[in-house]
């Protein structure tokens, strides 16, 4: 995924209100951005931190720019916007980078299904059961142990995330595939791993599912202020 226009570079001022950040631009004006990321953004958030910003001008948004990227301090870019991993991971199937979900004949986008619920992706064949995709926006790391640095999800606790998972296994259940799509939105990382002691149900929830036969994938992007591309999969350490 390529960003149709040059990004704006600018400095982390705040995120706040869950949805805003003020970002300083170059020429030291201020602009509020819309951040979507309901999550905690640990480590991600910090004021002072570089990050780069599109801009829409639609007559009809009331914030013009959003924040897509953010660079640490050691160099590496993060993606935070928590609307493109859908996209990517759709992109990543039809160019065989996920090949464990290739050749299915179609996909389809937020299809409506299990309880009052709408699938991320669902791929349909006629010689084979339908696949009910979920993704997931993953951007946390932390040092975990001997290894250099764990990607790990969730960064905050979400009994919905712990409901999709219920709903893949009801689609197990039913005769279907379900695929759990974990999307790692930075380059920086060796494996992944479900943060426990953010979320314990999440982890419960995960556990149950991957018993009841749903799969899991971590597909880690690399990210640079001009495009986002799916890039390489890391193992899952449970």
């Amino acid at each position: 995924m390529r960003f149709p226009a040059p990004l704006i570079e600018g400095t982390l001022v705040q995120r706040y209100k869950r949805f805003l950040a003020d970002i300083r631009l170059a020429d030291g004006g201020i602009v509020t951005a819309h951040c979507a990321n309901p999550g905690g953004m640990i480590g991600l958030k910090d004021p002072g931190l570089a990050c780069f910003l599109s801009y829409n001008d639609v007559p009809s948004r009331r914030l013009k720019h959003s924040l897509e990227v953010v660079r640490l301090a050691d160099g590496t870019h993060v993606g935070i916007n928590t609307s493109h991993p859908n996209r990517l991971v759709e992109e990543a199937i039809a160019d065989g980078t996920i090949s464990e979900l290739a050749g299915y004949a179609s996909r389809r986008r937020e299809v409506k299904y299990g309880r009052a619920s709408r699938i991320d992706l669902l791929l349909e064949d006629p010689d084979r059961p339908r696949c009910y995709v979920e993704v997931k926006n993953v951007h946390l790391t932390r040092p975990d142990g001997p290894f250099p640095t764990a990607a790990e999800f969730p960064d905050a606790v979400t009994a919905r995330g712990a409901k999709h998972l219920d709903e893949l296994s009801d689609m197990v259940r039913q005769g279907h595939r379900a695929v759990m799509v974990y999307l790692v939105q930075r380059g920086d990382n060796d494996h992944f791993r479900i943060a426990g002691d953010i979320d314990p149900a999440y982890d419960a929830a995960l556990r149950r599912a991957l018993a009841a036969g749903v799969e899991a994938l971590v597909y880690a992007c690399h990210v640079s202020p001009e495009a986002i591309v799916v890039e390489k999969r890391l193992p899952m350490v449970l």
